[in-house]
């Protein structure tokens, strides 16, 4: 396992799986309340939530895909613009897709996530995460949340969030890790993907790519 996808497996697990405990505070306080938290605050209760979480659950720890989805589809959904990080990713050629290929790219990007870094979840709970002071004018709509995570023993990591804000309240869409954004990473591969096979090429490669690391874990 490379050091990058150690590392981005502690970002992803963030939106991944830090919906389980934000979901208990949500129904404690109100949905509306949470939505409508500073994204920071938002930032600082998931990532402490998650670190938590799979610390106590051995089907997180053991990379479970069913869990992860399962994750994903109850607790994270509201708190993660998946949509949107796929839009970015794919780039210009977001335009030119029907709504049929929209749904398929970004159910493939997120399973592709989900699978990509499962297997190195378990090695997060060995972090803690660390935010760094956070400004931002009121009217902000679009914010950076800055964060280190730290090692036991070691270096501490750049870990960094983009969220904006919509009518539901703060949503995370975006996440940099050593200085390199998810988003932006994807885009390099998608737009290869694009100029050879077109929408459904890319589509095709994803379909296939998550059935290899399918197989893997089969």
């Amino acid at each position: 396992m490379s050091y990058r996808t150690l590392v981005t497996s502690l970002a992803l697990a963030a939106l991944i799986g830090a919906g389980l405990a934000h979901g208990q505070a949500v129904q404690a306080q109100g949905t509306a309340n949470a939505a409508l938290s500073a994204p920071d605050a938002l930032v600082k209760t998931l990532s402490e939530d998650v670190l938590a979480s799979i610390r106590k659950d051995p089907s997180l720890q053991s990379g479970d895909i069913a869990r992860l989805n399962a994750l994903v589809d109850e607790k994270v959904l509201p708190y993660v613009n998946f949509e949107k990080m796929t839009r970015l990713a794919v780039g210009r050629s977001w335009r030119d897709a029907t709504a049929e290929q929209r749904q398929a790219l970004t159910r493939e990007f997120r399973s592709l996530l989900v699978r990509t870094y499962a297997g190195a979840v378990s090695t997060a709970k060995d972090y803690q995460v660390q935010m760094k002071p956070f400004r931002a004018e009121p009217a902000e709509t679009d914010v950076t949340v800055r964060t280190q995570a730290v090692p036991a023993r070691g270096e501490p990591i750049q870990l960094d969030y983009r969220l904006e804000k919509t009518s539901a309240g703060w949503k995370i869409y975006d996440v940099n890790v050593l200085g390199v954004w998810l988003v932006e990473n994807y885009r390099n591969t998608f737009t290869s993907e694009i100029n050879r096979g077109g929408i459904d090429g890319l589509i095709k490669s994803l379909v296939d790519r998550n059935k290899a690391l399918e197989s893997k874990t089969s």
